[in-house]
């Protein structure tokens, strides 16, 4: 009897063992256990070590709380344009509740699947074949938005959700690749027309700018020109006057260097001709530079006979005067007037007259 006893209470030790042993549970890390009591939820079990109380508790649901992905199918979206293009994508959630996961919602990926399909058909179609083609971020970003928003009571956070790829039909790949092309040949002519505009535009600048340059180079150069004659005039009329004031006070030098000067220059211009090798001046001018000496005495004379005295300023001498100022051909005066004629035949290399050195030929 004793023996019978001693093997009840192992065994009911063992029993008891395991049933301790059972209500330690191991939750591993990235998940979460739900555990219900008479069928109801009681609590929830983080990753490690949780415990329950046997054959009351149990655990429900084990919930992956890391982030997936659901891949979603191929389907076809007609555009509103009236296109037909096949679309596939994928999206990413996480589990943020696990009992509202568990007990919101009854297979949790089909039902994020089949939602965010309807969704893509919906946002997608509601936009035409060109946006779709060249706004894919925004239609991510609407179909986040809208799935988002429909899982959130199921407590689920939608991250992200990527259109893989939307392809037309072959016809309409055709035609949009024309499409392009046409574009492309539009804007190439554009851009060709809008550089020769340009082109044109410039060279009418450049000539422009050229001419207005011409024009101020011109009216600078006539500037220059009307300072430099009357720059010229006022040395003209300067000398002029001192010639005048040298005349009047008699200076019989000044007025046949004055016209001898004249007549030299008159020869240097006919002498520095290119076509001129050989100068042939008439008798009328060979005759006019024997005059020099004649026009200085008879200035001399006049002058004398005006002067103080009898004679006029450097006169004082007279006619006979030996003051050097008086018109003789003796004189100094007549020297210096036949000396000027001599100096400008020398330059014109013009030969010496019979009757004197300017004598007629």
């Amino acid at each position: 009897m004793a023996f019978g006893l001693d093997i009840v209470v192992v065994v009911f030790v063992v029993l008891l063992i395991l049933l301790v042993i059972s209500g330690v549970k191991q939750v591993p890390q990235g998940y979460d256990y739900t555990v219900e009591r008479f069928g109801r939820y009681s609590k929830t079990l983080q990753p490690g070590l949780g415990f329950i109380v046997p054959l009351i508790d149990r655990v429900g649901r084990k919930m992956n709380m890391m982030e997936q992905f659901i891949d979603v199918p191929s389907q076809e979206v007609i555009t509103r344009d009236n296109a037909t293009v096949t679309v596939d994508g994928v999206a990413f959630f996480q589990v943020l509740d696990a009992p509202r996961a568990s007990y919101e919602v009854s297979d949790l990926d089909n039902a994020i699947l089949n939602i965010t399909m309807t969704n893509v058909r919906t946002v997608m179609g509601s936009m035409d074949l060109d946006e779709l083609l060249s706004q894919r971020d925004e239609i991510n970003t609407r179909l986040l938005k809208v799935v988002d928003a429909a899982t959130e009571p199921w407590g689920v956070k939608i991250t992200r959700i990527e259109i893989k790829d939307i392809n037309p039909p072959r016809d309409l790949v055709d035609s949009m690749a024309r499409q392009m092309k046409a574009e492309r040949d539009k804007r190439a002519a554009i851009l060709e027309a809008e550089g020769e505009r340009q082109s044109e535009i410039l060279q009418a600048e450049g000539q422009k700018q050229a001419l207005v340059l011409a024009a101020e180079g011109r009216r600078e150069a006539a500037f220059r020109d009307a300072e430099a004659r009357e720059r010229l005039a006022e040395a003209e009329a300067k000398a002029t006057t001192v010639v005048s004031e040298a005349v009047r006070t008699g200076s019989i030098q000044a007025i046949n260097y004055f016209v001898a000067d004249k007549y030299v220059g008159a020869l240097k211009e006919l002498a520095a001709a290119p076509n001129q090798k050989v100068m042939i001046l008439p008798v009328e001018a060979a005759s006019l530079l024997g005059a020099l000496g004649g026009i200085g005495e008879i200035a001399g004379e006049a002058f004398g006979r005006g002067g103080p005295g009898g004679g006029g300023p450097g006169g004082g001498a007279g006619r006979d005067g030996g003051g050097g100022q008086t018109p003789d051909r003796g004189s100094p005066n007549r020297g210096s007037a036949r000396s000027a004629g001599s100096a400008a035949g020398s330059s014109a290399s013009v030969p010496e007259a019979p009757g004197g050195p300017w004598g007629s030929n």
